[in-house]
């Protein structure tokens, strides 16, 4: 098996050593991540620079640019061969609900399972965690049960894992994505060069955590596994917004 391993939190960061040193005891691993931590890329693609990459050894690759600019440039055209499975993580804090529109790792993740590859975006379920083993054996034992019987279709899944040891996990849930409150207002610092400077305000807190959301499975120690998809129509929508277009 030959995994692609990425992240937003850069090719150093201690949950990707620490997946890809757990992941080599069962695949080939080759990782492609950015130099530098670039959480809250989301999706963003380097379209108008060139972008550089720096080859470590030859299965580490450091990009100039984003987690997304890194899986799909070792998807086109960086790596010689296609891989089974991409796994961007184990990102250092939580992907859950609305933090999805806006996480690099999801992004990742998010461009190999749009190249047709099953795709796993994997997060620890709290800031400054301690317990990234306990994400990387997780991981092993679903790629594990993938192994042994494919899913029908690609998929993408959201993981979000509790940050306690891995013998206080109390099981897997498979869960839809909660909802926040709206974030914070900005920040406002002190002026620059004549420049107003602001700082992104902190997240909201969840407005949609009950029983069957990511949320509320990581409060009660479980594993949160989202299924997600790249389709963003609001198909609820689209008759009522027909019948509004006739008025």
């Amino acid at each position: 098996m030959k995994i692609l391993v990425s992240n937003d939190d850069g090719y150093l960061a201690p949950g990707l050593t620490i997946l890809v040193d757990s992941l080599k005891k069962i695949a080939d691993v080759i990782v492609v991540a950015p130099d530098k931590n670039k959480s809250g890329s989301s999706s963003s693609l380097s379209l108008n620079k060139e972008v550089a990459v720096n080859k470590i050894n030859p299965m580490l690759y450091s990009v100039e640019g984003t987690p997304t600019d890194c899986v799909h440039i070792a998807l086109t055209g960086l790596i010689p061969f296609k891989p089974d499975m991409v796994i961007s993580g184990i990102n250092d804090g939580a992907n859950m609900g609305d933090d999805t529109i806006y996480s690099g790792t999801v992004g990742a993740a998010m461009e190999g399972f749009l190249l047709g590859i099953p795709s796993i975006a994997v997060s620890m379920g709290s800031s400054e965690p301690k317990y990234f083993e306990t994400a990387a054996k997780v991981i092993i034992e679903l790629i594990t049960k993938h192994n042994k019987q494919p899913p029908k279709n690609v998929t993408l899944l959201n993981i979000n894992v509790p940050d306690v040891p891995y013998s206080e996990i109390k099981g897997l849930e498979i869960t839809r994505l909660g909802k926040r409150y709206e974030a914070q207002p900005a920040i406002r610092g002190s002026e620059k060069d004549g420049q107003d400077i602001f700082w992104v305000g902190p997240v909201g807190e969840p407005n949609d955590g009950g029983p069957g959301t990511d949320f509320f499975a990581i409060m009660n120690n479980y594993v949160s596994i989202s299924p997600i998809q790249s389709d963003l129509t609001n198909h609820n929508e689209i008759n009522p917004i027909k019948k509004w277009m006739e008025l």
